[in-house]
């Protein structure tokens, strides 16, 4: 079989660059492990992605964004960071911007599903290649061969690692990553309450464990658990009522008497970082390329940017009659993609760490940079940049 590129991973990320290639006459080959069905209809994971501004757009111009249903997406008007017990909040507004909100709260297998669907609809060569898995890569200055799990074997100019931050297909390519185990696991499940959240998000670092709340359409939050994982396996096998009054307790009740009213699911806590973003005919995207601690909410929103950097340079290759797999396309977007993430990536990484410590130092300097941080409105400002990404590409 040959394509022009072939993409290891059907999840959000791989079908959104699919779609970005769909109108350049690339003929691409999506590779995923799940079934077609389980694309068309994917189950509900628990995961609720805070889309940026610009994540908003690059979801319009797919065509993604008319596939999600009215009603779905919840506005996010602000964003609290608590510490502990102390009353201090460190508060994200819009205030004095023209945007009414920081972003959008979608559920992550509506994206998916909404991805799916605008990737069907799109014109151009795109063919899924479902219920098998990418075991084998070779790659020359000329192009890639692909093996798959039953036999098949792919011939591409181009092979796409999209397939989670523990990517096989980028071990296949020699390209190692740096790893962060937090040695905690997250909970997720949606919580109907009787008090409002007035689409207020809340990030509580508390002694012991980490909690966030996500405001939902109606008094429902998404629930965001914390703790290591014998605890949170604990919480999983609790029946609902006793999860939803132990979520109340846990939460000091901010938002009244709670209600489990959804699935329970469990994620270990793993940042990633590829030590390349591309390599000889291949180049990785989404958590392949970076994997995110959540308390920043931007895993997604790097995946979404990073497919839209490369597909942009593509287009822009193929537009000039250049090579669009050559070394200085792949090199041209590695570099702006690691630009655009390995400062947030570490400062993620330190603030998670920080503010998960219970040692006394750890919190002494997590309170006062709580307290101060609501006085320093430039860097407040900023922060509230990175948050909403409104800036779309040129």
């Amino acid at each position: 079989m040959q394509f022009d590129v072939a993409i290891v991973g059907g999840g959000p990320v791989g079908l959104a660059f699919a779609g970005s290639l769909s109108r350049t006459g690339l003929s691409v080959a999506v590779v995923e492990p799940q079934e077609e069905a389980a694309l068309a209809a994917p189950g509900f994971d628990g995961r609720e992605i805070a889309l940026t501004h610009r994540s908003q757009d690059i979801m319009r111009a797919l065509g993604a964004w008319a596939h999600i249903p009215a009603g779905v997406p919840s506005a996010l008007r602000e964003a609290r960071v608590l510490n502990g017990g102390s009353p201090y909040a460190l508060r994200f507004d819009t205030a004095g911007r023209k945007a009414a909100e920081l972003g959008q709260l979608v559920p992550n297998h509506i994206i998916r599903q909404a991805l799916y669907q605008a990737l069907k609809a799109a014109p151009g060569r795109t063919e899924l290649l479902t219920g098998r898995k990418a075991v084998a890569l070779w790659t020359d200055v000329d192009g890639a061969r692909l093996g798959l799990s039953d036999g098949t074997e792919i011939q591409a100019k181009l092979v796409v690692a999209a397939d989670s931050r523990f990517s096989n297909l980028r071990r296949l390519a020699g390209i190692e990553a740096e790893t962060l185990d937090f040695g905690k696991a997250m909970l997720v499940a949606r919580m109907r309450h009787t008090l409002p959240h007035q689409h207020i998000a809340t990030e509580w670092f508390d002694y012991g464990q980490t909690m966030a709340m996500l405001p939902l359409n109606g008094e429902v939050s998404s629930a965001v658990l914390t703790l290591p994982p014998d605890e949170i396996d604990r919480m999983r096998q609790m029946d609902g009522a006793a999860f939803g009054a132990e979520i109340t307790r846990r939460y000091h009740g901010r938002l009244g008497p709670m209600e489990l009213i959804s699935t329970r699911h469990t994620y270990p806590l793993i940042a990633v970082y590829a030590r390349r973003f591309a390599g000889q005919r291949v180049a990785l995207l989404g958590d392949a390329a970076v994997g995110m601690h959540p308390v920043t909410a931007h895993g997604f929103n790097f995946g979404l940017h990073g497919q839209d950097i490369l597909a942009h340079r593509i287009r822009a290759a193929l537009a000039d009659g250049r090579d669009f797999a050559a070394g200085p396309v792949l090199r041209g977007y590695e570099a702006e993609h690691r630009q655009a993430t390995r400062g947030l990536y570490l400062a993620t990484n330190a603030t998670a760490l920080l503010y998960t410590s219970d040692k006394l130092p750890a919190r002494l300097l997590r309170g006062a940079a709580l307290r101060l941080g609501n006085h320093l409105r430039p860097v407040r400002g900023a922060i509230v940049n990175r948050l909403m990404d409104a800036e779309a590409r040129a």
